[in-house]
């Protein structure tokens, strides 16, 4: 299945991009208490380092380098996936990478990507409270001309067009199976980009004629940031600007009013524990209950979402399809080096996540 510019030839020459990830990502069929369930494997999306953070880098490092960007800079917390995936794989794409980091909740997760970005050697900004970066990063972005700086989760119109066309290959792919279009969708949503993606992908292969028009699937959200970052509004925002983009492309003209949306988006609370991060019981039976099926699960993300998916699977409208947006390669060796370099408050971050 082709990247979406590829599929909409009218957006090739308005979407540049730069191809990373393994498409398509492989569809595998399990089962989620009882129930059959299709998990999506973004988990194995790129070389080096995948996830469902791919896609959207494609385009938006191929708006950088078509804008004559020099240099990109990632934006989350201190074991953001997004930021680790920009330091892996923009230097191998003609970028120089750097982020910018902000504390969050301690884990063995969030601290072995923090570690592996300490040691990539990338410029790194180590805040010491997620309060200093709207400046830091408007800071950064004035500085110079040849750098761009994202947002959390490239969440942005550009970055959610990629997780569009990843809707538009799952339909494909369940037809190809046999599959009637999905029903429902769980995910994890943080930045909520993955999120918007599928709301405005699976319309969109409805009007490509790769799924029913109706009815269209419901995708579960499973909070794994606080509200107001994960609010419904938010996300249909970004929803409608996503349409609105894939319009001035060229593309197809969606006819979706923010009511469609909303009607279709299930914003999933009680999962998300003590806050961003941080580790929960449920989420850690869910880890290991798909453990022995080969799926990785981490504890920020995909295992509250598939925490969700275990205990209301039973209530899900089938076919049932899971995102797997953690890569699961190994991780870049850490340098013993440049972790002992990294500023007190982030070694003392580091100890408490080994606690």
């Amino acid at each position: 299945m082709p990247a979406l510019p590829e599929l909409l030839p009218t957006l090739a020459d308005r979407l540049p991009r730069v191809a990373m990830g393994a498409w398509p990502t492989p569809l595998e069929p399990a089962s989620a208490s009882g129930r059959p369930v299709w998990i999506k494997r973004e988990d194995l999306s790129a070389p080096h380092y995948g996830g469902n953070k791919i896609r959207p880098l494609e385009l938006v490092f191929g708006a950088a380098l078509a804008a004559g960007k020099r240099r990109i800079w990632a934006t989350g917390a201190f074991g953001s996936n997004h930021a680790l995936a920009t330091l892996v794989h923009a230097p191998r794409r003609g970028l120089e990478a750097a982020a910018i980091l902000w504390p969050q909740g301690p884990s063995a997760t969030a601290a072995a990507n923090l570690e592996a970005m300490l040691s990539s050697g990338a410029e790194l900004r180590l805040l010491h409270s997620i309060a200093a970066f709207p400046a830091a990063a408007a800071l950064q972005a004035l500085v110079s001309r040849h750098d761009w700086v994202m947002p959390p989760g490239a969440a942005t119109p550009l970055g959610a067009l990629g997780h569009a066309g990843a809707a538009v290959e799952l339909a494909a792919q369940l037809a190809a199976h046999g599959e009637a279009a999905p029903r429902t969708i769980v995910l994890a949503s943080g930045s909520t980009c993955t999120t918007v993606g599928m709301l405005v992908g699976t319309a969109l292969a409805a009007a490509l004629g790769l799924a029913p028009a109706a009815p269209l699937p419901s995708v579960h959200a499973v909070r794994v940031t606080p509200w107001p970052v994960t609010s419904a509004a938010r996300i249909v925002r970004l929803a409608e600007r996503t349409v609105a983009l894939l319009a001035e492309l060229g593309g197809p003209r969606l006819d979706l009013e923010r009511a469609a949306f909303r009607a279709r988006l299930v914003v999933v609370g009680g999962y998300l524990g003590a806050g961003y991060g941080r580790v929960t019981a449920r989420g850690l039976d869910a880890l290991t209950t798909f453990a022995p099926r080969g799926l990785h699960l981490d504890t920020t993300y995909t295992a509250k979402a598939a925490a969700y998916l275990l205990d209301r699977a039973h209530q899900l409208t089938a076919p049932i399809v899971f995102w797997a947006s953690k890569s699961s390669l190994p991780l870049p060796p850490r340098a013993p080096d440049a972790l002992a370099a990294a500023p007190k408050h982030v070694r003392d971050w580091l100890a408490s996540s080994a606690c």
